[in-house]
């Protein structure tokens, strides 16, 4: 009865997938479910994730003074929103899935998106997820061991059943997903308000010691200019995110209007809350107990909220629950559009003929992030994932200004002054510079991590001629996935599509679809 029932199943799938048997078969597409309130808590939710609770410690260790940390902080907002502004742009003028990758490949060609792609897949992505993941399991287990920093074995199992979890639910349904995301972004917004508020509270009360000028900008030591720009890697790290709703800019109703309108919205929202949420924290901590404290928000919470403070690790656990539902959506979606460039196998391109949920990529996903849960060390990887992240981000930001040189008449909804992403390069330049002279073995590791992609895109995807047993191995995989998955390639809504006349570079005459197809 089973084995009918799961042909019956193969054979409806195959109907979807394109089979002729049916005169109109029902398109299979990725269904547009995320509105205005859905795109702000994509991006919210996931800039604060774990980086709040984990990155005041570093930048704190770095930029060696109170003061100091709060203008990084800030700084690191204003760094944002140039970058945010620099996507608006990209993600309208190249409406696809994917960001970053999707844009540097159609401007620098497939090697340069391909590394992109390599690195976030590879290390970046899933480097953040496990160590949101790892901040859920501490903040959850810090109760249970509150006299010492919880079991190894313990924080990693808990954070593969997170993760594990969560790919469930992503597999099932992108309505669910996107309802967890919009509930816990709630959430994670309540506990960080907890937070401020009961630190103006003792503002208020003349607890501001730590805060006034003269103390707050008293260095033991003066930082150079490379701690300082690891201290901006750290505060990155928190901020890292804000471009994650440019990876699912074909699931967003009317991105034209929605893309940009959520990024002005979240963006300055996250940096009030982040710059208030520090100043929280430094009007009931030293900087002593600060730099000593394994988890900043619990100890705050047993400095002040007594028989209460309970409440303060449930919100940590609620909010980078909710963080890893963010990254676990929008990460999938990259590989998803790798793959349907033909950069990856395409397998990963294919989605539920039912749920029309990218199963495979968030399979790959998750299993990218449990293998680097049980290898990695969470500071580490922060300093890793922050400089691949920068280089991500300055290299598509230069490509919006080539794509600018190359394409001046190509229809732009959105054209930000050239100021922006101007200004935004230069910070770039120098923050890396600077990185790569104060930690030049992490930033090579993370330079040697990226450009391990080469031979692979010459092997993988470069090389046509393959031997003919490899191809065949190849379709037999993903034959074997698509039935075990039950996925197929998804059809394109020609409904959905931009006027042609409106994407047309009238320098060159041709059609802007004709060039990205």
């Amino acid at each position: 009865m089973r084995r009918k029932q799961q042909k019956e199943r193969v054979e409806d799938m195959e109907e979807h997938s394109g089979s002729t048997r049916r005169k109109d078969p029902e398109r299979v597409t990725l269904k547009k479910e995320i509105g205005l309130l859905s795109a702000c808590t994509i991006i919210i939710g996931n800039i604060i994730g774990s980086g709040i609770f984990i990155s005041p410690k570093g930048v704190l260790e770095h930029s060696g003074s109170v003061g100091f940390a709060l203008v990084i902080w800030v700084l690191g907002g204003c760094i944002a929103t140039l970058g945010s502004l620099c996507y608006a742009e990209l993600g309208v003028t190249i409406p696809k899935s994917g960001g970053d990758y999707s844009y540097v490949t159609e401007i620098f060609g497939g090697l340069m998106g391909f590394l992109l792609l390599w690195s976030a897949v590879i290390i970046m992505y899933p480097t953040t997820l496990a160590v949101i993941a790892l901040t859920f399991s501490s903040y959850i287990l810090q109760p249970v061991f509150p006299n010492c920093v919880p079991p190894y074995m313990a924080t990693r199992m808990l954070s593969a059943i997170c993760v594990l979890l969560l790919t469930w639910v992503n597999c099932s349904s992108v309505r669910m997903a996107t309802r967890i995301q919009d509930i816990f972004t709630v959430g994670k917004l309540m506990a960080l308000g907890l937070i401020i508020v009961v630190g103006l509270i003792q503002v208020f009360h003349g607890n501001y010691e730590a805060l006034t000028p003269h103390v707050a900008f008293a260095m033991d030591r003066i930082p150079s200019v490379g701690q300082i720009a690891l201290a901006f890697l750290q505060a990155s790290f928190a901020f890292s995110g804000w471009n994650f709703l440019n990876y699912v800019t074909e699931e967003v109703v009317n991105p034209r209007r929605n893309l940009p309108r959520a990024i002005y919205i979240s963006i300055p929202l996250v940096t009030i809350v982040y710059t208030l949420t520090n100043i929280a924290y430094f009007s009931s901590m030293s900087p002593e107990e600060l730099l000593s404290s394994n988890a900043v928000a619990v100890t705050f919470g047993e400095k002040l909220l007594g028989t209460f403070s309970v409440v303060m690790p449930i919100s940590v656990a609620l909010s980078t629950f909710g963080g890893i539902n963010g990254y676990l959506f929008t990460s999938s979606r990259l590989c998803f559009s790798g793959a349907r460039e033909g950069h990856l196998p395409s397998l990963l391109a294919m989605i539920h003929y039912k749920n029309r949920t990218p199963i495979p990529a968030l399979l790959v996903c998750c299993t990218a992030t449990i293998v680097i849960l049980c290898i990695g060390e969470t500071h580490n990887l922060i300093n890793y994932v922050s400089f691949i992240n920068y280089l991500s981000y300055g290299v598509t930001i230069a490509g919006l200004l080539h794509y600018r040189w190359r394409k001046p008449n190509l229809y732009r909804p959105i054209k930000v002054s050239l100021v922006v992403p101007v200004c935004y390069l230069m910070f770039w330049a120098l923050l890396l510079g600077f990185s790569l002279h104060s930690e030049p073995v992490v930033c090579g590791v993370g330079l040697v991590i990226m450009l391990t992609g080469v031979p692979v895109y010459f092997l993988g995807v470069h090389w046509k001629e393959k031997p003919r047993f490899i191809y065949s191995f190849i379709e037999r995989a993903t034959y074997v996935g698509q039935r075990l998955c039950f996925v197929v390639f998804p059809q394109i809504d020609t409904t959905d599509l931009p006027n042609p006349l409106e994407w047309t570079d009238r320098s060159s005459g041709k059609s802007r679809l004709s060039s990205s197809s």
